[in-house]
């Protein structure tokens, strides 16, 4: 088995956090001797909120708690440590909560160049907004508030949206589109059967 270098794209309260996990199982059972490293900016973000040693810190637990979306600076920087850290040349690599922006992809791909990471899979898991707003509000976050629900679906719909076309162009790469109104079960059984590990 080739190393698997996936990345999910999809709205908030699309089940990309719970669908990595489930593909994190999958390839660590088929591929026990290769690691599987599992980066998702959203939980890092949440786990630098939640330490609040520093100014840095409060600042991102202040702006988490409001539903304001994190810079890209700080993204690069956690999802770049993360690679640094944790990525070698035969690791499987799975991406949730990044690239966000096509800014974001250009500078992602650098570090894909850099660590030799082809072919690339996106994982589109297209789920209509009405769905992703009552997954949100069921969720009971304390950032899920109507008006930063609406805002983070307006910064997807103007600033990520733009990036699967970004990686239409890309090569050695494929934008595979999943049912993301399925159940999490049949969700993940497309993913399975997009990436041949069915």
């Amino acid at each position: 088995m080739l190393p698997y270098t996936v990345i999910f794209i999809g709205p908030q309260g699309s089940g990309k956090g719970t669908q990595i996990d489930k593909l994190d199982a999958v390839l660590t059972m088929k591929d026990p001797m290769r690691q599987t490293v599992d980066i998702q900016t959203g939980r890092r973000f949440r786990a630098l909120a939640a330490t609040s040693e520093g100014y840095t810190e409060e600042h991102v637990s202040e702006t988490l708690d409001s539903g304001v979306l994190q810079p890209l600076f700080l993204s690069v920087h956690l999802w770049g440590d993360a690679m640094r850290t944790h990525v070698d040349e035969k690791c499987h690599l799975l991406i949730d909560g990044f690239p966000r922006t096509v800014a974001e992809a250009t500078v992602l791909e650098s570090a894909l160049t850099f660590y030799k990471r082809t072919p690339v899979t996106i994982i589109n898991l297209d789920t209509p907004e009405e769905i992703v707003r009552a997954r949100m509000f069921g969720r009971a976050r304390k950032d899920d508030t109507p008006e930063s629900i609406e805002a983070r679906l307006a910064w997807y719909r103007k600033e990520t949206l733009p990036v699967i076309q970004y990686y239409k162009g890309r090569p050695d790469t494929a934008v595979i589109d999943i049912e993301g109104t399925d159940t999490i079960e049949g969700v993940h059984a497309q993913i399975l059967q997009a990436l041949n590990l069915a």
